[in-house]
């Protein structure tokens, strides 16, 4: 919202205040100052506020909101205006829409006059300057009255053609009444696009004929046109909650339902209704007023709230730049009822218990409803820079609980094996290869109308996403909720972590070229992460084929040993990737944490192996078998002839080249000779090894390599 600082002064004396105490105090007080712009208006420098205000304030939400804010966060005095004074004879008053509107009506205010006589469009220069410095183009039609008294006033009003009327009704007597749409019925509003009314739809009816959708926008056929001599102006104020229901469901926004959507009081509005007809008289001094509608809602009765002095100091705490626990500093009892006296607010103050019974003014029981709301507003006026900043004293540092532990474990296990932690929005649109149930009642936006079912598809459309973008190396790991439901919505929510890796060539040798990831490697990344959990599991085919994710024969389900089943583990499903355009060497996995973290509880017993103080020997052992020999084979033969010593076998280099016989394939081994109880001699070594050269060379026929 842009202000200028004239059209402000001439409300509350602000010329001799400092322009940055102003916006400290503005900022300090909620109303967040974004810009301060310099325009030149008719050869005239002004400067100009973009202030940004909450939502839960409409009644500040205009140039008199604001300036009552001023006089109240620095004790101006108002500068009171004479049109606020004024009052209107009218010439009739009727009664043709109930005194009183049911809660049922979503209205608290119904005003409606007609004016005759209207000659003149002729917009003053001083509103189109203040138009221009609130950064709103003039027009010069009846559309700057509107805007006009929209930035003073905060109040929308509706402007209808009373001749178009009288002339489809064939009569100059008729009765406004708010109702709801009819299925049958077609509303052509001044934005030129027809809307279906249903039972949803308030419609403001004259008689039986649909002349605006409440408190959104007028019916096209009866809206003011510049041959316009007499108006028919509406001035209501619509529930917040229905007008954003019916903004919602026609998918129309306009600024009048815009402001209605801010929760409006109906306090000032007959005042506002005042000072819009006394504008217009300015071009047309013969202009008449006629009140046609007066109505309104029952006033309701508001609770008081009970404010203590000693809740005020807890929260707010001592006020000053130093305090040594001793001499502390409060905000003073006749402070607080200053700042109380300020705000309006009625109120009776006990000195002797420090309490005040607050009643709150209508234009703020919105925001203010309880006691902490009062304690906000008294810290508002104070300065929140007032008061000491201490920091609460922790006893002892949290607790790290069970499932803390084990997400801090797996993503430990995941970053060692070279993924990389992705996060994504847990609500998603449906999507064309995974059905998710859990739908969302009344979504915001297409795209994130459904709860997620599964991790997965999020980070294969991520991967696409990347490799549109040339990044290729996209491997990584997911922790998030997922969320099933059946058709008698009983709904089940547990978390998951899911992951996604290959597809990219690497060489795993320096002789090697490069090569995607095969399914048995894939397996054995996921077997590593069980190993380095320490959590024994077993393997079993997926034989669901309805699956579009994941390939129908290259998947499989992962259980632990006592047989729950903690996830998935397969291929990505080739027609998927073609579909995608991605490589369908891509694998993926979706673990449920449940299990997992129950069966690392469930791990108590560590065993330790204890650690030879001895040195090594390492051997290497080069040689040539028939490659229809598992390396298997070849490690269970040495380690039941290579002696206690032999600790451990290697796979070092496995090559297969010209050099090397036809079906045939040479095979490097490291072999480690460890005591545990005295320093190994190499002569004993060697002979140990030569022993093992004879047994490859007797059971595989092996060529022992130098």
């Amino acid at each position: 919202m842009q202000v200028s600082l004239k059209w402000i002064n001439e409300l509350v004396d602000i010329e001799s205040i400092n322009l940055d105490d102003l916006v400290d105090k503005l900022t300090l007080g909620g109303f967040e100052v974004e810009e301060i712009i310099k325009l030149k208006i008719e050869d005239k420098n002004q400067l100009v506020l973009d202030i940004s205000a909450t939502a839960n304030r409409s009644d500040s939400l205009s140039t008199q909101g604001l300036s009552a804010e001023i006089v109240t966060l620095l004790k101006k005095p108002v500068k009171t205006s004479n049109y606020s004074l004024r009052t209107l004879n009218w010439k009739t008053k009727t009664d043709k829409f109930s005194t009183i509107i049911s809660n049922q009506d979503n209205c608290s205010a119904f005003v409606s006059v007609i004016v005759k006589d209207f000659n003149t469009i002729k917009i003053p220069k001083w509103i189109k300057q203040k138009l221009i410095s609130s950064g709103i183009s003039v027009t010069d039609t009846l559309l700057d009255f509107e805007n006009y008294i929209l930035l003073e006033t905060g109040y929308t009003f509706a402007f209808y053609d009373f001749s178009k009327i009288c002339s489809k009704l064939n009569s100059s007597n008729f009765t406004l009444a708010l109702s709801t749409g009819n299925s049958t019925e077609t509303f052509t509003a001044n934005n030129d696009i027809n809307y279906k009314l249903d039972s949803l739809t308030r419609v403001i009816r004259a008689n039986d004929l649909p002349i605006s959708i409440a408190g959104i926008i007028p019916n096209k056929n009866y809206s003011y046109s510049e041959n316009t001599n007499s108006l028919l102006i509406e001035a209501s104020i619509f529930d917040a909650p229905k007008i954003r229901q019916q903004s919602r469901h026609l998918g129309l926004r306009t600024d009048r339902s815009a402001r209605y959507e801010k929760s409006l009081k109906n306090k000032y509005l007959i005042e506002a209704l005042y000072r819009l007809i006394s504008l217009l008289r300015i071009s047309n001094p013969d202009l008449t007023c006629k009140l046609h509608t007066n109505a309104q809602i029952a006033k309701q009765e508001f609770k008081n709230i009970f404010l203590k002095y000693k809740t005020i100091n807890k929260i707010l705490g001592p006020i000053g730049q130093k305090s040594d626990g001793k001499n502390v500093n409060y905000i003073a009892p006749e402070t607080i009822t200053d700042y109380l006296t300020r705000l309006n607010f009625e109120f009776f103050y006990n000195k002797s218990e420090l309490t005040w019974n607050v009643k709150v003014p209508e234009l703020r029981n919105d925001d203010i409803t309880r006691e902490i709301d009062l304690i906000e507003e008294i810290g508002r006026l104070q300065g929140f820079n007032d008061f000491l900043i201490t920091l609460p004293k922790i006893s002892r540092i949290g607790k790290e609980d069970l499932t803390y532990k084990t997400r801090k474990k797996i993503t430990s296990c995941l970053i060692n094996l070279g993924f990389n932690e992705l996060i994504h929005y847990s609500l998603v649109n449906e999507t064309t290869f995974l059905k998710n149930n859990v739908k969302l009642i009344n979504p915001l936006l297409f795209d994130c109308s459904n709860l997620r079912s599964s991790l997965l598809p999020n980070l294969i459309t991520t991967v696409k996403e990347n490799l549109k973008q040339g990044n290729s190396g996209i491997e990584g790991f997911e922790y998030g909720h997922v969320f099933s439901g059946d058709i008698l919505k009983n709904f089940k929510e547990k978390e998951c972590v899911a992951g996604i890796f290959g597809g990219i060539k690497k060489k795993l040798k320096w002789s090697d070229s490069e090569q995607v990831l095969t399914w048995f490697e894939g397996k054995g990344k996921i077997e590593q992460l069980f190993k380095q959990l320490n959590i024994l599991i077993h393997w079993q085919s997926n034989t669901s084929k309805n699956d579009k994710i994941l390939h129908p024969y290259r998947s499989a389900n992962i259980y632990l040993a006592n047989g729950i089943k903690i996830g998935i583990f397969g291929q990505i499903h080739p027609i998927l990737a073609s579909q995608l355009s991605i490589s369908s060497e891509i694998y993926l996995f979706e673990f449920e944490i449940k299990p997992i973290k129950q069966q690392i509880k469930d791990n108590k017993l560590i065993l330790y192996r204890k650690y030879s103080l001895y040195p090594k020997i390492i051997k290497d052992l080069s040689f040539i078998i028939k490659d229809d020999i598992a390396f298997q084979e070849v490690q269970k033969l040495l380690q039941i002839n290579g002696t206690q010593f032999l600790s451990e076998i290697n796979l070092l280099d496995e090559y297969v080249g010209k050099s090397i016989p036809a079906e045939h394939k040479s095979v490097c081994l490291q072999l480690i000779f460890q005591s545990k109880k005295t320093t190994l001699e190499n002569k004993k070594i060697e002979t140990i090894v030569n022993n093992l050269q004879s047994i490859l060379k007797n059971k595989f026929s092996a060529i022992i390599r130098n």
